[in-house]
């Protein structure tokens, strides 16, 4: 089984379509919502981890790019700026998935996108304000 972090971003001529429920029935998908705006008539967007076994999954992200869904890895979505990182730490203790790490060689913080989940603990410890989340071109 295979878990994937996601941006979602709805349309707002898609926005009232069942497509998340499809996910599950026509491809067999597990969802976990973890953040979710959407508004009748207007755009929405959704961060949501989707599991399944890779061939469902695959089969489920072309249908989401038929639907008109627009699609990016969670990981995009965060950013470490580095002129603003101290390399403090602070960041790494309350990471859940180890997407900030310290290099025991040169005593740095590392980001990698592809472990980040966009859960946003990283924000609130950042001392210097230097991981930010962008969300449909918010910085929050």
């Amino acid at each position: 089984m295979m878990k994937k972090g996601l941006f979602l971003k709805f349309s707002p001529d898609i926005v009232e379509k069942p497509i998340v429920y499809r996910l599950v029935k026509d491809f067999n998908l597990i969802f976990n919502i973890l953040k979710a705006t959407i508004t009748p008539g207007k755009e929405g967007i959704m961060i949501l981890e989707l599991m399944g076994e890779r061939e469902n999954l695959e089969k489920g992200l072309n249908f989401l790019t038929q639907e008109g869904v627009e699609i990016q890895p969670l990981g995009q979505q965060v950013f470490k700026n580095e002129d603003k990182c101290i390399h403090c730490g602070a960041c790494t203790a309350v990471c859940p998935t180890s997407a900030l790490f310290v290099d025991r060689k040169t005593f740095r913080v590392i980001y990698d996108p592809d472990r980040c989940t966009a859960c946003a603990f990283c924000v609130s410890a950042c001392i210097t304000k230097a991981m930010e989340i962008h969300i449909h071109s918010e910085v929050l």
